[in-house]
């Protein structure tokens, strides 16, 4: 009975020792969160000027007829054939946030059956360890890997990544880039967001444009919508990444608060256990002594 009830105590400590490490851990997180918020609202700020003035290009040429724009970042038809396509997944680069990277995975894996089955050629491009490791583990090839990028986003890491994509689908290599991440919705909770980045579709509603851009020759508007296009499709990476960032820590906010009270009951059971366990050899001392009395008697 005395070795039960030092293991019962060495139970205790060691539960309560991981609840001191799940509360820093979450504290570590809410930190990080805040951060990553602002983050978020100012590349907000930006993304509104640049997204304005992009569709003020996109507007001015719409107005001389969609045949106009030569662009390779644009779609021509809504009808297109794609025969080979290019994911872009971000997972983060540590575990313990739930199923924050289980979910972007599983996402993968339905796009690629998807496609599969519609005669499409996937190719994958990674960012962060937990979905590279995962593909490397089944034997699914990842183009492009990147590890570090997920936990500490920059628009200048988050261009060079995406730019070979750009590249393979402007030299006509595949037809199309999508990108799958778990983005933020609000403290308690995130969004799978899959989209497609390329190619870009043109979605002008027939009123009068202003315009903030004086522009009059229409072979310096192909050029400028053309530098538009890549910038807005790399600020649209790098959001993605922050995005990603803030979604990973309120899930690991959410798993920490979840481990913490898990141990808090855990840590009130194994005390309900010790004190029976207690009761019970104070029990079995008292017969034993009652016994040890009638004996003598």
């Amino acid at each position: 009975m005395g070795g039960n009830l030092k293991d019962i105590r060495k139970q205790i400590t060691s539960v309560k020792n991981t609840q001191k490490t799940t509360k820093a851990m979450k504290l570590v997180s809410s930190s990080k969160l805040k951060k990553a918020e602002e983050l978020a609202r100012r590349s907000k700020a930006y993304a509104k000027q640049l997204n304005a003035i992009f569709h003020d290009v996109i507007a001015r040429i719409h107005l001389r007829g969609l045949d106009s724009i030569n662009s390779h970042y644009f779609a021509k038809s809504k009808n297109r054939e794609i025969k080979k396509l290019d994911i872009i997944f971000i997972t983060a680069d540590k575990g313990l946030c739930g199923g924050f990277n289980a979910a972007t995975i599983k996402e993968v894996m339905r796009l690629m059956e998807l496609y599969k089955q519609q005669g499409i050629k996937v190719r994958l491009r990674g960012i962060g360890k937990k979905g590279i490791s995962f593909f490397a583990f089944n034997d699914i090839e990842v183009l492009d890997k990147a590890t570090g990028l997920s936990s500490a986003p920059t628009f200048e890491k988050a261009a060079s990544f995406i730019n070979n994509a750009v590249e393979d689908f402007l030299n006509g290599a595949t037809d199309e880039i999508m990108i799958v991440h778990n983005g933020f919705k609000n403290m308690i909770s995130q969004e799978l967001e899959s989209h497609v980045l390329l190619p870009l579709t043109v979605n002008i509603k027939e009123d009068k444009q202003t315009s903030i851009l004086n522009i009059e020759p229409d072979d310096e508007e192909d050029v400028i919508l053309d530098e538009l296009a890549r910038k807005y499709v790399q600020y649209n990476m790098y959001y993605a990444l922050v995005d990603s960032l803030a979604a990973e820590h309120s899930a690991r906010i959410q798993a920490m608060d979840a481990a913490t009270n898990n141990a808090g009951d855990l840590v009130k059971s194994l005390t309900i256990s010790l004190n029976k366990a207690r009761q019970e050899a104070i029990t079995t001392e008292l017969v034993e002594i009652n016994a040890g009395v009638e004996a003598i008697k």
